[in-house]
């Protein structure tokens, strides 16, 4: 088993110069920053809007975003606007993409970081008029004015090290730890407070949130062994767990966890934003998860974090998507496989049932001592 402690921000390593294939670049007055991906995909690309406030203090800078992440941006002091473009709802298809891209021309962006490649990211900024376009080179690479190579499939480096990697075509170079940052709302701490006031677990115990779910089954350990560390913890630990997910499946393996279990848990699942899980998170003394979007809220948060892996390949590893910040637990199960087949396992995801019960209790137990 591989298992990791971090007790360091990720630094970006001393690589060599990213080339560009357009070498003049005009110091930008207006930024948008486009990550169209998932929750701690753009959890991890807060850095880059906090490199670019301390190097354009005067500058215009938004982040462009799908709905569901825009309380994770809202009210941070990096940014002057939260973009949302929602591809699956009223924004989707290419008419209507076409027709946002106009819209964005309003706002007279002179460059645009995609932190993300896909071709709808490349085809907005090039409709929408933006001068300075800076991504990566697949994907339609070919609308961007600066392309770097894209080589995260290798996982040589952390994707927050990643994204930071296109601010050197502005000229900026990304020193120090990388810290990604979540703003916590008032508001939303306060409903927070009362939803753990319903079930007297404002006051009693070690909260420790669990979250059982993940977008792909070779990233799901199994709930009933999430059920056990949970009463486990509840039995040594005085622990008062909150589980947390999404609605609809997500929550489902919440409910499957709450089955398996000896005691009764706060179930959450279903029931909280995105800003409401990292005000959540802020409560906790720790979040046992999956390889999963709310590893990187805890993590950006404060909330150490012991965080299971599966697949474990260069461009999946904890390497490149494991927690930042100090104090995490990283348990992978190293079972031989040199190409993850995901949905298609042919080894019954062993990386991920050979990881015991008592392994994530440990490490879980380990955090709650300190």
């Amino acid at each position: 088993m591989r298992q990791g402690t971090s007790d360091k921000g990720q630094t970006i390593s001393n690589t060599s110069h990213v080339p560009c294939r357009t070498s003049h670049v005009v110091a930008p007055k207006r930024i948008v920053v486009v990550r169209l991906d998932r929750i701690g995909d753009v959890v991890l690309t807060t850095p880059v809007v906090q490199r670019l406030r301390e190097a354009y203090p005067t500058a215009f800078i938004a982040m462009m975003v799908r709905p569901v992440c825009r309380e994770l941006l809202e009210g941070n002091p990096a940014l002057n606007e939260v973009i949302c473009y929602d591809k699956d709802g009223l924004a989707g298809g290419w008419w209507r993409t076409i027709r946002f891209a106009r819209a964005l021309r309003r706002y007279q962006f002179d460059t645009a970081l995609i932190a993300h490649p896909t071709r709808r990211s490349h085809w907005i900024v090039r409709l929408a008029g933006i001068p300075q376009r800076i991504g990566y080179d697949r994907k339609d690479g070919w609308l961007l004015t600066h392309r770097l190579p894209h080589r995260k499939q290798e996982g040589e480096q952390h994707e927050a090290a990643y994204a930071m990697e296109l601010l050197r075509v502005l000229g900026l170079e990304p020193a120090g730890a990388l810290r990604p940052f979540v703003p916590i709302d008032a508001k939303r701490q306060a409903h927070v407070g009362q939803l753990l006031a319903l079930h007297d677990a404002h006051e009693q115990g070690t909260l420790v949130a669990i979250h059982p779910s993940a977008s792909c089954i070779s990233k799901r350990w199994m709930p009933q062994r999430f059920g056990q560390v949970a009463d486990q913890l509840i039995d040594a630990c005085q622990a008062r767990i909150v589980l947390v997910a999404g609605p609809g499946t997500d929550a489902r393996y919440a409910k499957a966890v709450e089955q398996a279990m000896r005691h009764r848990p706060v179930n959450l699942a279903g029931q909280l934003s995105v800003g409401e899980l990292a005000c959540l998170l802020t409560r906790c003394r720790l979040l046992i998860s999956n390889d999963s979007g709310p590893v990187h809220i805890a993590a950006a948060v404060g909330t150490p974090v012991v965080d299971i892996f599966g697949r474990n390949q260069a461009g999946l590893s904890p390497a490149r998507w494991g927690p930042l910040g100090e104090g995490h637990v990283v348990l992978h199960k190293e079972v031989g496989c040199r190409v993850c087949l995901a949905h298609h396992c042919d080894i019954q995801f062993k990386c991920l049932t050979e990881l015991t019960v008592d392994e994530v209790r440990e490490a879980a137990a380990s955090i709650l001592a300190h």
